[in-house]
């Protein structure tokens, strides 16, 4: 039986008028993205700026910032049906079905930069390596997808609160975590990258995540509504104005503390693989940005009385989604620039731009997302909350 109500939302047509709107721009960017990887079919990882001193580019780390947008995102959606505040349910559906998508774009950018997605399906669970911290953020993120699936089929039939949903909804957030330490040491144990390596990686990509679950919440469900908290039902109304700006404006600052602290540690170290690197990012107006414009501007726009204004919550989540985007890119490459074997006494930096294929694989993989939000939006009554 189902225990759902929809929320009073004072204007779906907000909601539908931005959905075609998203439908169109998905429409576009898949042309656009197919059109840009066509050169992938024929000429495979060829068409790729990487090299074997850098394997992995633009691709891996939109991955790696999706999949962790979705680890952020379930969190989110966590703070309601894990921990049981419900001042968080008139988002909750909302946040599940974003986790669903980002991380669908995710496995998109991932399997077409690897080439032969279809030989990952089986060649990975069957080898057993059981010592690679890869081969377990496999099973827990393939567990994670399964599950989080699972808790939206749930709600989205009504079955908010029973006793199955509840531990379906407890079992992915805890398979997240997993999923999300794994991803974490894939990077923070490899010795022989001195930029990535490191027993913190697990616990910044886990406060990471969850910041970037907040700006995309933040910019999407203001967007959902017109960027117009009076167009909003009551509950999404009160979450938005009180709870999630203080929650957002908390969790920004401490990762501001963080890449404060990382950045000056890279700069003071005399470990050249990563000095030299950390000097390198923190030269590139990339980095200003992401960090004056990206994470400075909005925790001062969060700290005034501005943070319960709709379009100041945009602004802020959109700059953040950049900010963090920015510095996902810069820690996968970062860590390739100095090649391995050759040391810091290299003539240069191992060079890379993403070719146009890359960014069509990133384009191709968010346009099918968008896609995918907009239908939810469309069919699938994102704005339900439990009756009770």
């Amino acid at each position: 039986m189902s225990n759902t109500t929809q929320a009073a939302v004072a204007c779906p047509e907000c909601i539908s008028r931005i959905s075609n709107l998203r439908i169109g721009v998905g429409a576009v960017g898949m042309i656009l993205g197919v059109i840009a990887i066509i050169g992938l079919l024929s000429g495979g990882h060829a068409t790729f700026n990487t090299s074997s001193n850098l394997t992995w580019g633009l691709p891996v780390s939109t991955y790696v910032f999706f999949v962790l947008t979705s680890t952020g995102l379930t969190f989110v959606a966590s703070l309601a049906m894990v921990f049981g505040m419900k001042d968080f349910y008139p988002i909750a559906k909302r946040c599940i079905w974003g986790a669903v998508v980002t991380l669908v774009i995710g496995f998109i950018s991932l399997g077409l930069e690897i080439g032969n997605p279809i030989r990952m399906l089986w060649v990975i669970p069957t080898n057993m390596q059981v010592s690679s911290p890869m081969w377990w953020m496999g099973l827990f993120y393939l567990t994670y997808a399964v599950l989080l699936i699972w808790k939206f089929m749930l709600i989205n039939k009504g079955d908010w609160t029973s006793s199955q949903s509840r531990a379906v909804g407890i079992a992915s957030f805890v398979a997240v975590i997993f999923a999300h330490a794994t991803l974490g040491s894939v990077f923070g144990m490899m010795a022989m990258r001195p930029f990535w390596f490191g027993p913190m990686v697990p616990v910044y990509f886990l406060i990471t995540a969850f910041l970037s679950g907040l700006a995309f919440i933040m910019l999407f469900i203001n967007l959902d509504y017109g960027v117009n908290q009076a167009n909003m039902s009551k509950g999404a109304e009160r979450a938005m104005s009180f709870q999630l700006p203080i929650i957002f404006g908390i969790t920004l600052g401490l990762v501001i503390v963080f890449n404060i602290a990382k950045t000056i540690t890279g700069l003071w170290t005399n470990v050249p693989e990563s000095n030299i690197v950390a000097r390198h990012i923190v030269s590139s107006p990339l980095f200003q940005f992401e960090l004056w414009i990206g994470m400075v501007l909005p925790f001062a726009l969060m700290l005034s009385g501005l943070r319960h204004e709709a379009k100041v919550q945009a602004l802020a989540g959109a700059l953040v989604i950049v900010a963090l985007f920015i510095g996902r890119y810069e820690y996968v490459v970062g860590g390739q620039l100095i090649p391995m074997f050759k040391g810091a006494w290299f003539d240069d930096l191992t060079p890379y731009t993403p070719s146009m294929t890359e960014i069509g694989v990133v384009l191709l993989a968010i346009s099918v997302g968008i896609l995918l939000y907009a239908f939810g939006d469309k069919k699938l009554n994102l704005s339900d909350v439990p009756s009770q």
